[in-house]
């Protein structure tokens, strides 16, 4: 397939080696990787704060730069962004777009997957050749697990990994507090939730806890650090990415570096 890759604005910006295992991922299973350069914010941002209006010129330059007809499909590393394309942009569209700018987010929205759910529902694979020997706990992201509905399969995908040792995270259907603005609104309330989260994965004594949104990873990988934990943050692309031959490392955490 000739795939389109959307890195987000996170991606881009802060984590751009889960946008490059992503790649790496899909080139290996045989697909032919697009990127277009043009590409900028999915505009999620703007309409989770409110303001609908203003994300239409990024809704509409994100039909414009994938809707070419030989990109069969739109992938991203990021339940929330492919969530906002899939819902979010029909709704710009339909209140402050034109015609043309309805048919072209029709179109591309019929397209558009978060990583896991592509593997698993479009390409029909959840054992990818993947080797990753941690013990690992998995955090199912609000908008993957909520919007998107991937269900089971990231879990799938990670049962399937050579030698990983994968524990379930209690209540781990539970917010971990971040949510793009309501961190900075709700701080207090932010943090509660993060606690509880951080608590539940630190419990569970694995060396990661991965999820397909680098927003949550981004949140509860900071609280882990400041508490010293020890259990780092990884994005679920770089474990299926990692092989036997081309293995991911994980680097040592500032404690361990001491010791």
């Amino acid at each position: 397939m000739r795939i389109g890759l959307f890195a987000t604005c996170l991606g881009d910006t802060l984590f751009p080696d889960a946008v490059r295992a992503t790649a790496v991922l899909l080139a290996r299973l045989g697909h032919e990787l697009v990127f277009p350069p043009d590409q900028t914010c999915c505009g999620q941002m703007h309409v989770n704060t409110g303001y609908q209006r203003e994300p239409v010129p990024l809704v509409r330059g994100f039909a414009e730069q994938f809707g070419d007809p030989s990109i069969e499909a739109v992938v991203m590393p990021s339940g929330s962004c492919a969530g906002s394309v899939r819902h979010q942009h029909g709704i710009v569209a339909e209140r402050y777009g034109d015609a043309a700018l309805r048919a072209g987010v029709a179109t591309v929205q019929a397209k558009t997957y978060e990583l896991s759910e592509f593997l698993v529902d479009v390409l029909g694979v959840t054992d990818i050749g993947a080797y990753f020997p941690h013990r690992v706990t998995y955090h199912p992201t609000c908008h993957s697990l909520r919007l998107l509905r991937v269900g089971e399969k990231p879990l799938r995908l990670l049962r399937a990994v050579e030698d990983i040792d994968l524990v379930e995270l209690p209540e781990a259907d539970a917010c971990c507090g971040f949510g793009g603005t309501f961190a900075v609104k709700n701080a207090e309330t932010s943090s509660a939730m993060l606690a509880d989260k951080m608590r539940h994965v630190t419990g569970t004594g694995a060396a990661v806890c991965t999820a397909g949104d680098s927003s949550c990873l981004m949140h509860i990988g900071g609280g882990l650090s400041r508490i010293e934990a020890g259990t780092r943050t990884l994005h679920l692309a770089q474990i299926l990415a990692s092989t036997r031959t081309s293995p991911y490392v994980l680097p040592s955490t500032p404690l361990e570096a001491t010791r």
